[in-house]
Formats: C-alpha cells, sequence, structure tokens
C-alpha cells in the first residue's frame, strides 16, 4: 500500500503546500465517488470503498502539521509513546495511566503542580474553595499554555531543517532533527495533559 504522501504524489516532506493538498484531495474523492462505482462489481465497489477510506485517512494526516510529523516519524520507524494507540489501550486495560515523559526542564515545575493539584483535589472533596490556590493554578495553566506556543514555534523549524536535510540527502541532518522532533512531539503532549489535569482541578 502507498504511504499518504505518495497517494497525493508528495515528498516525505513537512512543509508543503495545503492549498494543493486539498485541490488534490478533491479531485482524487471525485475519481473514488460511489457513484461512480454503482454499476460495478461488488469487487471493484469494495475497492474503491477502501481506496476512498485511505485517501480520507491520509488527508486528514497530512493537511495537520502535528499529525503530519507523527505520520512522518511513523515512516521513519518511530512510534511516539504518548501517540501510540497500543500504549493508550493497555493502560485502559490494566486501569492504569499511559507512560509519561516528564521533559527535564519542566520536573520542578510539575512535581510543584502536583501537589496544588493534590491540595485542590482534597479541597473540593471537603466542599471548600481555595481561592489562592484556584490562583495559582490558573497561573500554571498559562505558563504551560505559553510553552505550548513555544513548542509549536520550535517544531515549524524543525521542519524546515528536516526538510532541507532530506533534499541535501544529509542523513545525520534528518536524524538530528527528527530526535529533535520526538522530544518536541513529547514535550508537547505531556504540557497538553498539565493543561487538561488542571482544567478538570478547576471545573
Amino acid at each position: 500500500m502507498p504511504n499518504y504522501f505518495e497517494i497525493f504524489n508528495l515528498p516525505s516532506k513537512l512543509q508543503i503546500d495545503t492549498a494543493a493538498l486539498e485541490k488534490q484531495f478533491y479531485v482524487l474523492s471525485r475519481k473514488l465517488h460511489p457513484d461512480r462505482f454503482a454499476s460495478k462489481p461488488v469487487a471493484e465497489q469494495e475497492a474503491a470503498l477502501a481506496q476512498s477510506s485511505q485517501l480520507n485517512d491520509a488527508y486528514r494526516a497530512l493537511k495537520d502539521p502535528v499529525l503530519r510529523t507523527q505520520y512522518l516519524l511513523k515512516l521513519e520507524g518511530v512510534e511516539l509513546e504518548e501517540q501510540s494507540k497500543a500504549a493508550t489501550d493497555a493502560a485502559r486495560a490494566t486501569g492504569g495511566q499511559k507512560k509519561q515523559i516528564v521533559p527535564p526542564e519542566l520536573l520542578e515545575e510539575v512535581f510543584e503542580l502536583n501537589m496544588q493539584l493534590q491540595e485542590m483535589r482534597a479541597a473540593k472533596q471537603m466542599g471548600e474553595d481555595e481561592p489562592e490556590l484556584r490562583r495559582d493554578l490558573m497561573t500554571a495553566k498559562d505558563s504551560f499554555d505559553a510553552k505550548m506556543v513555544e513548542t509549536q514555534a520550535e517544531l515549524e523549524g524543525l521542519w524546515a531543517r528536516w526538510d532541507e536535510a532530506l533534499e541535501a540527502g544529509d542523513e545525520t541532518g534528518k536524524a538530528t532533527a527528527r530526535d529533535a522532533m520526538v522530544a518536541l512531539l513529547n514535550k508537547r503532549s505531556y504540557l497538553r495533559n498539565l493543561v487538561r489535569d488542571v482544567n478538570e482541578a478547576l471545573e
């Protein structure tokens, strides 16, 4: 089966023309429309349906820059623990939590946040409101939101580095960019989970 980039005749790059991608998607969608296969044998109808489903999956993955990055890394043999369905399913089956990779630079903030979250949950169980603690958690959330924006900017810089290394056939450059993207995506996912935890505590 072709990979998602091949479906749209695109190189395996992270900076793509999304308008051209959308245009190509609609062209291919029309070719696979069920009405075109209504009088065809069932086998052909099913094949077209399968192709259409793959086309939709490919378009969804490539039009979103983060999903595109995750997909390209998967092609490179990297299955991000935070994003892996297997890890999610395993956590649900055991009733545990998905493995979290704490970025070293966040250790201190995360330790402080976990203490605050425990205090807030305890206060809620007692039916008490803690305005100062609520303010502290809001401040922490704002800080993590800002860090999310920073990781997005850093990620965009790495897309350019990956594409340049790909064009130059620079395997070392590709490996460096790939490893940096993995670290950033794990950090981004971890930050998103922290923001979710704060929002739940503040509800």
